[in-house]
């Protein structure tokens, strides 16, 4: 159990900032259930051992350990009793009552209240109801710290438990699908209802004159308190995954929240009640807004509508899931029907009785494919300034499920009503791939006119193996198949006849991309492609992408570096006209090892991989004017990257710029003698070379200012009047200069400069500019440093000395002896007769 406090963010006041404050362990074995009473200082929590624990939420600390279940605890409520008489919590159920005598009813009731009365009547009233996997309902007194009432009319496990203080009424659900309705006073049924599903959340709703329940069905149903009718009308039941896990309702709410099993919660309205008469039946509350806590194994994305403000996934579901785009930075509407904000859900596109496998868009984002493993493929309608997410055709025929999908990608002639007013012409045709290795062509346009369902134009057996991708070129007048039988095939869009086959993959094919029009033409490994038909990417999983020519149908380039299988290529957007973008064309591939890679074509380089997946990336996908690339994979996770080529090299050229000038700007200081000028900037820009040689300059002057240190008295006053940080910057650079013979004098003259011109406590005191917890060195061992390097130097300068004196004494005993020629060739040795002796 972790106990967090929540606070606002100081960047914005829509963050909360969750910190924690204590992390205990509330049972030995897992905490089922949980439940805080209204005041907000006590927590409930159930373990699978059947205990129950109340705890006091500041302190931390246990206040009331609970035993009587002989399972699972499975549902705990908290609520408080006004104690008006004698008569109540006097009993049990019929069934327990018979199970033993016990004190009369008056007589128990005058032990309870005198006990109360001596204690305070402060605590008299609280209540903690607790349900079990054996179907008990137990009532704890949580002054006398014991059960006051079991209740046991469910024969399965017991859900939701809820109190009205109106109705004086407790209500249970229960997964026997039924909800019992009990009286508070005399602990006795007083109505059951049958639910007909099995129930995981009631609660009392309108002052308690309605009762509310969730369960199996996914759908959120009204009970009148008093008749025990239905008032909710008969609604679809939803699939297993959709599933009420719990129903959230505060009174000060014009909303009720649904949490379904696959972790999202949706937002009914609750104003239809507001003028309900009591009599007749009610359409489902209306949805507000869908909020998903997850999406779930991410298997294929699109953005969708001309501004690309939406997204649509697949979200291995047999719903499509469209969510918005709008800008995190613009300002978001208080209201819970507005859901136009980054990341909130827009819709479900419903209609498919399988998983949906694959996804594509036509040129407008109008109109959205999809293709599952019911063996359909449906054509939908996207008109968001209309809410209205429709099916507009069911594509039939294919004999398995289908794994590859395509819309044309060409753009109507500018002016011209498919132009104009895209969501009133739907695409020409589709084409589909199938498990069954078929390719069909559904003509579109024709069943539109026919106000018919479309048609297969024609059939063709494709590929030996499962086909996993299909593209449309700009023209549409080819289309690429890609397969698990390691081949790609090439066809003619409109006869449905194979122009050639790219073989060359290990293993199978699972992306194939024709580029944007006006692709410059690239240079393979053994020379510049022909320009004619153009190019293909296709992504295998023998881990490379290869780019082959159309022309002549050969591997023009093969890109390796991932560590698993590529499972989705993309082309990159072309560079700009304008200059800034100097970068030739990229591409983008996701792999089964959960990076994404962005590759320069031209030289077949990884140009940076992007990591921010922890299982496999199903889905790639890039914005048409912004570059931006969003990715989606097996972790649930949606991944939007940023295309900085521009910033970067701008970045990279401003900075450029800055280190020339103050390059010159530091040669300008060294050359008019302004010396702290140079030495404050070499510090701040880290150029060690330009301040040594700065130093040295400064060393070697001669001849020597009288009573400088250093050699000169300007260099002299600027290092006694360094900052700490400063200071301790210029140590770090002594002490690696001091590692070399050629530049440990420097160094040493200016270590004897620091030590004369500051106290010892000026080194003593100082810190690295983050703190040596931060991994920066302190000063002593910087000192250390110093000293290690500093002994070496002496010892070879000690030893040299000594070396130097054998030599003055050798040249001072030749100095001694000298040699004479008395004429022929005769030497005559002369000793001591001169000092200036010549060896002849």
């Amino acid at each position: 159990m972790r106990i967090y406090s929540l606070k606002p963010s100081p960047l914005s006041a829509s963050i909360i900032v969750p910190e924690l404050l204590r992390s205990l362990k509330p049972h030995s074995s897992p905490v089922i259930t949980s439940t805080i009473d209204h005041t907000g200082t006590l927590l409930a929590t159930g373990g699978a051992e059947g205990s129950i624990k109340v705890w006091d939420i500041k302190g931390g600390f246990v206040t009331h350990t609970l035993r009587g279940h002989s399972g699972i605890i499975s549902a705990l409520h908290f609520f408080e009793i006004i104690v008006a008489g004698s008569h109540m919590d006097n009993g049990v159920s019929a069934r327990n009552r018979k199970k033993g005598r016990r004190k009369s009813g008056a007589q128990e009731d005058a032990d309870m209240e005198d006990a109360d009365t001596a204690k305070g009547d402060s605590t008299r009233g609280f209540r903690l109801c607790s349900g079990g996997e054996d179907g008990q309902i137990r009532v704890w007194d949580l002054h006398k710290r014991a059960c006051v009432a079991v209740l046991d009319s469910h024969v399965s496990i017991v859900r939701s438990l809820a109190y009205s203080s109106k109705e004086n009424a407790l209500v249970s659900g229960s997964r026997d699908k039924t909800i019992i309705l009990w009286d508070v006073r005399s602990w006795k049924v007083r109505k059951v209802i049958p639910i007909l599903e099995g129930v995981e959340s009631v609660g009392f709703a309108m002052d308690g004159t309605l009762i509310y329940s969730g369960g199996e069905s996914g759908t959120v149903r009204l009970w009148q308190t008093d008749s025990g009718r239905e008032i909710t009308r008969e609604q679809q039941v939803h699939g297993e995954g959709e599933g009420i896990v719990d129903i959230l309702y505060h009174g000060s709410l014009e909303y009720i929240i649904s949490v379904h099993a696959d972790q999202s919660l949706i937002l009914h309205s609750l104003d239809p009640l507001s003028d309900f008469s009591g009599s007749g039946t009610l359409p489902p509350l209306p949805q507000l807004r869908r909020i998903s806590g997850t999406h779930d194994e991410v298997i294929d994305l699109a953005y969708l509508t001309p501004s690309r403000s939406l997204l649509a996934l697949a979200t291995n579901s047999e719903d499509i899931r469209i969510i918005s785009l709008k800008s995190a930075g613009e300002p978001v509407a208080p209201s819970p029907e507005i859901s136009d904000y980054f990341g909130a859900d827009v819709t479900l596109l419903k209609g498919h009785e399988d998983i949906i496998i694959c996804l594509d868009v036509d040129w407008s984002g109008h109109w959205l494919a999809t293709g599952a493993k019911d063996n359909t493929a449906r054509l939908w309608r996207i008109d968001p300034e209309n809410s209205s997410y429709t099916c507009f055709a069911t594509l039939t025929g294919h004999a398995e499920s289908l794994g590859a999908i395509a819309l044309p990608s060409a753009t109507p002639t500018t002016g011209s009503a498919a132009h104009t007013k895209p969501l009133d012409h739907p695409p020409q045709f589709t084409l589909t791939g199938s498990q069954d290795r078929t390719v069909k062509r559904w003509d579109i346009a024709s069943a539109v006119k026919a106000k018919k369902a479309p048609r297969a134009i024609y059939t063709r057996k494709a590929h030996d193996k499962d086909i996993n991708a299909i593209d449309i070129n700009h023209n549409s007048t080819l289309f690429a198949s890609a397969s698990q039988d390691r081949t790609v095939k090439i066809w003619s869009v409109e006869e449905g006849e194979v122009q050639g086959i790219l073989r060359g993959h290990r293993r199978g094919v699972w992306s194939v991309r024709f580029p944007p029009k006006d692709t410059p033409t690239i240079s393979g490994d053994g020379g510049p492609t022909a320009s004619g038909r153009g190019l293909v990417l296709t992504g295998s999983g023998d881990k490379t992408i290869k780019i082959w020519s159309l022309s002549d149908y050969s591997c023009l380039r093969t890109l390796e570096g991932h560590t698993n299988s590529i499972l989705k290529v993309v082309w990159m957007n072309l560079p700009r006209g304008d200059g800034k973008e100097k970068r030739g064309v990229q591409v983008a591939s996701a792999g089964g090892d959960g990076l994404v890679k962005i590759w320069d074509v031209g030289s077949g380089e990884v140009q940076c991989t992007l990591d921010n997946h922890e299982d496999r990336v199903w889905a790639l996908a890039v914005h048409p004017e912004s570059n931006t690339l969003v990715s989606g994979g097996g972790d649930s996770v949606i991944t939007f990257w940023e295309d900085t080529t521009a910033h970067t090299l701008e970045t990279a050229t401003r900075a450029a710029i800055d280190l020339v000038e103050q390059d010159q700007q530091l040669q300008n200081y060294i050359h008019t003698g302004s010396y702290r000028q140079a030495i404050i900037l070499a510090l701040q820009l880290n150029h060690p070379g330009r301040l040594l040689a700065l130093f040295s300059t400064v060393i070697a002057t001669t001849p020597r200012e009288a009573g400088s240190l250093c050699g000169v008295k300007a260099v002299d006053e600027v290092l006694a009047s360094l900052a700490p940080e400063q200071l301790y910057k210029i140590l770090l650079r002594i002490r690696d200069w001091n590692t070399n013979a050629r530049t440990a004098p420097v160094a040493q003259r200016l270590l004897w400069t620091l030590v004369k011109s500051y106290p010892t406590s000026a080194f003593t005191e100082l810190r690295p500019p983050g703190g040596s917890k931060d991994g920066g060195e302190g000063v002593k061992e910087v000192v250390d440093a110093l000293k290690s390097y500093t002994e070496r130097h002496y010892r070879r300068i000690e030893e040299l000395m000594d070396e130097s004196y054998v030599v003055e004494y050798t040249l001072r005993e030749m100095d001694e002896i000298s040699f004479t020629n008395s004429g022929g060739d005769n030497l005559n040795l002369v000793v001591g007769e001169s000092r200036d002796t010549v060896m002849t």
